[in-house]
C-alpha cells in the first residue's frame, strides 16, 4: 500500500468530527445542487477527463456513480475515522489501474498528484461557492478553516499537503490558475452534459415511468443551470457549454429561492450527512464506494 496514506492511527485525526468547519459546510441538502459543478471541473483536466471517458461507467449508470460519489464524500465525513480511512484506501487502490494516453501523445495516469489533489479541491471549492451563491456565504474565518481541515481530510486518500495550497487566501489563485491553464474541453465533458440534459430514470423505489415524464424536464433544467451558473464564465465558453438569457435568468432565480428557503433548512435538510450515511448504510458497508468496485468489508458506517 502507498506510504502516501495515513496509519490507522491517524484516522481518528484525520476524520471530521460532529460540529467541525468540514462537517458544518457539506451538511447543508443545498449542496448537493453543486454536484454538476465540481464534476464539471473535475473532468475538463485532462488526466482526469480521459481516464473517466475511458473507464467510468458514468454514461451507462450516471445514478449510481453519483450514489458512490455521494458514498465517498459523506461516508469519509460523517462516517467515522474507520470507513473514512476504509474510504480512502478503497478509493487509491480503484484509481492505480486508470491509466491512458492522451490525444497528443502524452500518457497520464489517474494517480498524478496534481490530478489527484484538483479532484479533491474541486469538492471544498464546490462547497464554497454553493454557500455564496444558494446559501448563506462563508466569511473569510470559515473558509480559511474549512479549507485547513479539507487539507487533513485529504490525506486519508492520499493528497500530500504540498500538492494543495496551504491556506484558503492561497487556494484562490491557485484555483483561477488551473482554470485558465488547465482546465479544456474533454470527451468527458459532452458525456456529462448529455446526463445532466437528459438524465436517465434513478431506478428509486416509488418512481415510475409516468411519475418520471413529469420529473424529467424540472430536474434536468435545475441540473443544467445551476451547473452552467455556478461555474466561471471563461470556462463554460471554453467548454462550449450552451448558456444564453434566459438560462442566466433562470439560475437567479433558482439560486434567489435557495436562499431564501435557509429559514427551512432544520431536521434532515441540515442533517443531510449523516442522514445518507444511515441511508447506505449496508452499501457502504459493501464496499461499494468510488465506482462499484469491490473492497473488504466494514462492519459499521457510522
Amino acid at each position: 500500500m502507498s506510504s502516501v496514506l495515513p496509519e490507522p492511527s491517524e484516522y481518528a485525526e484525520l476524520a471530521p468530527k460532529p460540529g467541525s468547519p468540514v462537517w458544518r459546510a457539506f451538511n447543508d441538502a443545498r449542496m448537493l445542487s453543486t454536484a454538476g459543478y465540481a464534476l464539471m471541473l473535475q473532468v475538463a483536466h485532462p488526466t482526469v477527463g480521459h481516464g473517466v471517458h475511458q473507464y467510468s461507467s458514468f454514461t451507462k449508470d450516471p445514478w449510481g456513480r453519483l450514489l458512490r460519489t455521494l458514498d465517498y464524500v459523506h461516508g469519509t465525513i460523517y462516517g467515522g475515522p474507520e470507513l473514512a480511512g476504509e474510504i480512502g484506501r478503497r478509493v487509491r487502490e480503484m484509481h492505480r489501474t486508470i491509466k491512458g494516453e492522451l490525444p497528443d501523445g502524452t500518457s497520464y495516469h489517474a494517480m498524478e498528484p496534481s490530478a489527484f489533489a484538483w479532484v479533491h479541491a474541486t469538492l471544498a471549492a464546490g462547497v464554497v461557492e454553493g454557500h455564496r451563491k444558494l446559501a448563506t456565504p462563508l466569511d473569510a474565518d470559515e473558509k480559511e478553516q474549512l479549507w485547513a481541515q479539507w487539507i487533513q481530510v485529504g490525506r486519508l486518500v492520499g493528497v500530500r499537503e504540498r500538492d494543495l495550497p496551504a491556506t484558503w487566501a492561497e487556494f484562490e489563485p491557485y484555483f483561477a490558475d488551473v482554470v485558465a491553464r488547465d482546465l479544456r474541453w474533454t470527451p468527458a465533458v459532452p458525456e456529462v452534459l448529455e446526463t445532466l440534459a437528459r438524465p436517465m430514470p434513478p431506478g428509486l423505489p416509488g418512481v415510475t415511468p409516468g411519475l418520471w415524464k413529469i420529473l424529467r424536464a424540472p430536474l434536468s433544467l435545475q441540473l443544467r443551470v445551476m451547473t452552467g451558473g455556478l461555474l466561471p464564465r471563461e470556462l463554460r465558453h471554453r467548454l462550449g457549454l450552451r448558456w444564453t438569457r434566459r438560462d442566466a435568468t433562470t439560475f437567479r432565480g433558482l439560486a434567489r429561492v435557495s436562499r431564501a428557503s435557509s429559514p427551512l433548512i432544520r431536521g434532515t435538510l441540515a442533517e443531510f450527512g449523516p442522514t445518507y450515511v444511515r441511508f447506505r448504510r449496508e452499501a457502504l458497508a459493501r464496499g461499494d464506494v468510488a465506482g462499484g468496485h469491490a473492497a473488504p468489508r466494514v462492519a459499521e458506517a457510522a
